[in-house]
């Protein structure tokens, strides 16, 4: 189904954090649950979760970001090299704070998310000592993902320079774009927004079209196909010959959802790394989807792991 490859991550690496236990008294000082921790553990999040779900599913991956030079920074590269990834583009940028998000877990409910973050705008020194490696690294990859979490990292500069190079290279450029600006991933192979950003870049009310939505950010960012994740509704997929829709393929019980935008993000990208046509492609993350919210926290979904779901609904056969 999916054969090796190589990808190139580029965003905003994040570290999650994860304290799980149990809540069993209302704390005599406030009325607020103590949660007794049974257990804290930390994975790579953001972008990092995209390179963690690309060597899951068999790939050779590059991470490009930057870190910290604090404890977290330190911890998130750390596991990322432990699950394989090459971390020589993760950058130390003097007086950033590596972003943390720590959640809170009880009976398998996520009861509070604290944040720990700065949005700061990347350095132009880091900006330039990227773009000077961009060609070596996009030299050596068959697609890129591009994760933009709005932390200040993924400028129009550095996203400018990596959708002209991929486009030089005739390598596919996927993005999960942020904010209400989607001209600046013009020219990328495809978007992949959920539905509440999708209609906030159209400048649209809800109560529009979703036909004309998509319409709208097709034209003005010049992309050449729009996947839009719509939670229990599916995804939407839209390229200038038309659209096509793919319900929900799940088995068991939505557990969380954290991280399964990731999921779908690195699955599209594995999929057009292996030369699958967006159908496929879409029908793949769209399982997978699943799959990722039937966990507590990121999860990492496998080759294995879609390839038993694929073989259980029998929706697409190889």
């Amino acid at each position: 189904m999916l054969t090796p490859f190589k990808a190139l991550v580029i965003g905003d690496f994040l570290l999650d954090t994860y304290i799980t236990g149990k809540v069993k008294r209302i704390s005599p000082e406030a009325p607020v649950p103590i949660l007794q921790v049974e257990k804290e553990e930390s994975r790579p999040g953001g972008a990092g979760n995209v390179a963690v779900n690309l060597v899951s599913l068999g790939g050779e991956v590059t991470a490009v970001g930057r870190i910290g030079n604090d404890r977290e920074g330190e911890g998130l590269k750390k596991a990322l090299a432990k699950e394989g990834v090459n971390v020589s583009g993760l950058i130390e940028e003097a007086g950033y704070a590596t972003p943390v998000k720590k959640r809170l877990i009880a009976s398998s409910q996520q009861i509070l998310r604290v944040d720990r973050e700065k949005i700061v705008p990347i350095k132009k020194e880091i900006e330039e000592q990227i773009v000077s490696q961009l060609t070596r690294w996009i030299g050596r990859v068959q697609v890129i993902a591009i994760s933009d979490y709005a932390k200040g990292f993924v400028s129009p500069f550095l996203l400018k320079k990596i959708i002209e190079i991929g486009v030089q290279k005739k390598l596919p450029v996927i993005i999960d774009p942020k904010g209400s600006d989607f001209t600046k991933y013009r020219g990328a192979t495809l978007l992949k927004p959920n539905l509440s950003e999708a209609y906030k870049a159209a400048k649209m009310d809800e109560e529009e079209s979703l036909d004309v939505v998509a319409a709208d950010i097709l034209l003005r960012s010049e992309i050449e196909t729009l996947l839009i994740t719509r939670s229990d509704a599916g995804m939407s997929v839209f390229e200038k010959g038309g659209r096509f829709d793919f319900p929900v393929r799940m088995k068991k019980e939505v557990k969380d959802v954290t991280g399964a935008g990731d999921t779908v993000l690195a699955v599209i990208c594995a999929a057009y790394a292996n030369g699958l046509p967006i159908s496929q492609a879409a029908e793949l993350a769209n399982i997978a989807a699943g799959i990722a919210i039937e966990h507590i926290g990121c999860a990492r979904v496998t080759v294995s792991e879609l390839t038993q779901r694929l073989a259980e609904i029998r929706t697409i056969s190889f």
